[in-house]
């Protein structure tokens, strides 16, 4: 039997509300045209909104770094290819997959809580590393968040916003940037839209639909990555449940 009109996208329209529109924000700052290649650094929730809002935007190419199995795994299922960082240099795994000298476009949705693979916190590693990985003249789009302050951070110039960022490769390779949280109202219609039309479906990244009794649970195994828990939908009637 047919859901009611709308129902059937109930869990693809939940998704406008935010990461759907800032994943889409980033290939946006990034400029990203049809035929560009793209590299999105982090495969969570944004970054993987990031990816497939690449694909829908004519995408050649869609690199996706991270370290997650679970995440890499869905970077693979929408058509984008994983890059695990934790093998060797994501930026050289990536030329080489290319053979060339970097993607067009970049996406950073990871931010100031970056880390490299052994674990520990570095602020900038993304943002340099997507220095490296993007071709000259190309740009950045950086909707991972950065802070002017930071009371975690692992040393005192972080603590304070000042990251030691690649500047002068920056320069020479002439590169663009784009930073700043998503306006969600400027991108919901037709977002909206294409996902009434059939053309996109961002529910794929939802493992799991828990009563919000759960949330406490299901935050602290989102937080530690576990399998299953790419993005979890919170119902507060608690009709929900399971996968």
């Amino acid at each position: 039997m047919p859901l009611p009109e709308g129902e059937e996208h109930e869990t693809d329209f939940a998704l406008l509300a935010d990461i759907f529109p800032t994943g889409y924000h980033g290939v946006e700052m990034a400029g990203m045209t049809p035929g560009d290649t793209v590299a999105v650094y982090g495969a969570g929730p944004v970054g993987l909104m990031a990816a497939y809002s690449a694909l829908l935007r004519g995408a050649a190419r869609v690199f996706v770094v991270d370290k997650v199995p679970d995440r890499l795994r869905l970077a693979e299922q929408i058509g984008a290819e994983p890059i695990d960082f934790t093998r060797c240099d994501p930026a050289e795994q990536i030329k080489d997959a290319l053979g060339d000298t970097g993607v067009d476009r970049g996406v950073d949705a990871v931010g100031y809580q970056a880390t490299a693979k052994e674990g520990e916190e570095q602020p900038a590693i993304v943002l340099n590393q997507l220095v490296e990985t993007v071709r000259p003249t190309g740009s950045i789009g950086t909707v991972g968040l950065y802070l002017p302050s930071d009371p975690g951070a692992p040393n005192e110039d972080a603590a304070k916003g000042l990251l030691l960022f690649n500047i002068g490769k920056f320069f020479e390779k002439g590169l663009r940037m784009g930073t700043g949280q998503a306006n969600v109202k400027a991108y919901a219609h037709k977002l909206r839209d294409l996902i009434i039309v059939g053309r996109a479906k961002p529910s794929f990244v939802v493992s799991k639909q828990l009563p919000l009794d759960d949330a406490p649970d299901a935050y602290a195994r989102f937080d530690n990555r576990d399998e299953g828990y790419s993005k979890v939908l919170l119902h507060p009637n608690g009709q929900r449940g399971g996968s």
